[in-house]
C-alpha cells in the first residue's frame, strides 16, 4: 500500500464507526498497523474493549468522558478544549512518525465543527499528510473542504431509528 487515501464515513444513519472499526480490523487482519482515536465519545464503548485486544491496534484513550459538547457548561468545554488540543497534537505526532498504516479519527467531524482541534491545520495535514498513510474520519456534516480531500465518501443514512420512538442507545448494539 504506497498511497495513503481519505476515507470519510458520514450521515445521519447508524453504522459509522462501526464501519471505521471494522476497517481496522480488516487491516490489522492482513498485518497493517492502526492508530485509533476518538473525539466526543464515550470510553465505555464496546468496539474499544476488544480492539484493545488486537495488537496491531493501537487505541488512544481519553481520560474522561463528557456528554454531547453542546450540554456542557463553560468550565468543561474549556477542560474539552484543552483535553482535546493535547490529543490532537499526539495524533500528529504518532501518525507522522511511520509507525502506522492506518489512522482513524472517529467523530472528527464533531470535534473539528465544534473548533476543538484547529481546522486550519486539520486541513494541512490531511493534504500533505504522509503518503502511505491511510486516514478514516467519521462523523455527521462533513465540510465541503474535507469532502473535495477526501478519496471515498460514504454516507449512512437514517431511514428508521429506535430512538425516534424512545428506545435509549443499548450496550452491544449502539455502543
Amino acid at each position: 500500500m504506497d498511497q495513503g487515501l481519505i476515507h470519510i464515513y458520514c450521515g445521519d444513519g447508524k453504522g459509522k464507526t462501526s464501519a471505521a472499526a471494522g476497517l481496522a480490523v480488516r487491516a490489522a487482519g492482513c498485518g497493517k498497523n492502526v492508530l485509533f482515536a476518538r473525539f466526543l465519545k464515550n470510553e465505555e464503548s464496546g468496539e474499544l474493549k476488544i480492539l484493545d485486544r488486537i495488537p496491531e491496534i493501537h487505541v488512544i484513550h481519553l481520560e474522561r468522558s463528557y456528554g454531547f459538547f453542546s450540554t456542557l457548561s463553560d468550565r468543561e468545554k474549556d477542560e474539552v478544549r484543552v483535553m482535546y488540543d493535547g490529543l490532537w497534537r499526539r495524533i500528529l505526532e504518532m501518525a507522522s512518525d511511520g509507525s502506522y498504516d492506518i489512522l482513524v479519527m472517529d467523530e472528527f467531524m464533531a470535534a473539528y465543527r465544534y473548533g476543538l482541534i484547529p481546522r486550519e491545520e486539520a486541513l494541512a495535514f490531511l493534504g500533505k499528510k504522509p503518503e502511505g498513510l491511510e486516514i478514516v474520519l467519521t462523523g455527521r456534516d462533513p465540510d465541503e473542504r474535507l469532502v473535495e480531500l477526501a478519496d471515498y465518501v460514504s454516507e449512512i443514512r437514517k431511514v428508521k431509528h429506535p430512538f425516534d420512538r424512545g428506545i435509549r442507545a443499548r450496550r452491544g448494539i449502539e455502543y
